[in-house]
């Protein structure tokens, strides 16, 4: 069962999004425990979710809040929301401009094997920057897509923040296309301090179509993971 259902939300408010996971979250947790409580062999779907989220700063369960540089009256005047959330990773940052991906898919239809499902995602988002000629890279320790790793100009383009139960996952990528990136000045972005940002507007000099994007992102996608996409 590789067919993945896509779905579209624009720009759609963060807590929305998240509560809209968690119920597609939960009903392939569900068909699993119904099967195994009775030997039953009923298939589970797979989601994939674009996004954009308005301003918005959500902090990992490990986190550290001291890398949110900013406090509820100063959210406020940027127009920015903040979010504790239940995925791994530390403090980031999404907005208009940044495309957001969550797949939403039963690894027992794929592969069991976490550290695969990760390594994966940042190979689909080499795989499409390398499509615009930004060569891009992991950074050992570092969840994510990094551009100039090991100088002193070493930036972060796409972040990683994943939850799973049952080899299912949530939450998913970020990656930076045409993001205001003034907006991760006001956190330490994943905590790891001295490290910059950046996006694909800033290394090419001009505002991507982000329609163009995702369709070379589901496109390494299905060849990454042998899947096809339908619309749900």
């Amino acid at each position: 069962m590789r067919n993945v259902q896509l779905i579209d939300l624009g720009l759609k408010d963060y807590k929305e999004t998240w509560n809209y996971q968690e119920e597609l979250f939960q009903n392939i947790v569900d068909i699993k425990i119904d099967n195994r409580k009775n030997n039953t062999t009923n298939k589970t779907p797979n989601y994939f979710i674009y996004v954009e989220h308005p301003h918005v700063y959500t902090l990992g369960k490990s986190g550290d809040l001291s890398n949110l540089l900013l406090n509820e009256e100063q959210l406020a005047e940027k127009g920015a929301t903040f979010y504790k959330i239940n995925r791994g990773g530390d403090i980031t940052y999404h907005g208009p401009g940044q495309l957001v991906g969550y797949p939403i898919i039963d690894l027992d239809n794929f592969f069991t094997d976490i550290h695969k499902y990760l390594r994966f995602l940042e190979e689909v988002i080499i795989k499409t920057l390398a499509e615009y000629g930004i060569a891009s890279e992991r950074s050992e320790g570092e969840t994510g897509v990094w551009l100039g790793v090991g100088t002193p100009f070493a930036r972060k383009i796409c972040a990683l923040g994943v939850r799973t139960s049952r080899w299912v996952t949530m939450h998913g990528f970020a990656l930076n296309v045409n993001a205001n990136l003034g907006y991760f000045d006001n956190i330490i972005p994943c905590g790891i301090k001295g490290k910059a940002v950046t996006s694909m507007e800033a290394e090419l000099g001009e505002k991507i179509p982000m329609e163009e994007v995702k369709e070379k992102i589901l496109k390494h996608f299905t060849d990454l993971f042998e899947a096809t996409f339908v619309k749900a």
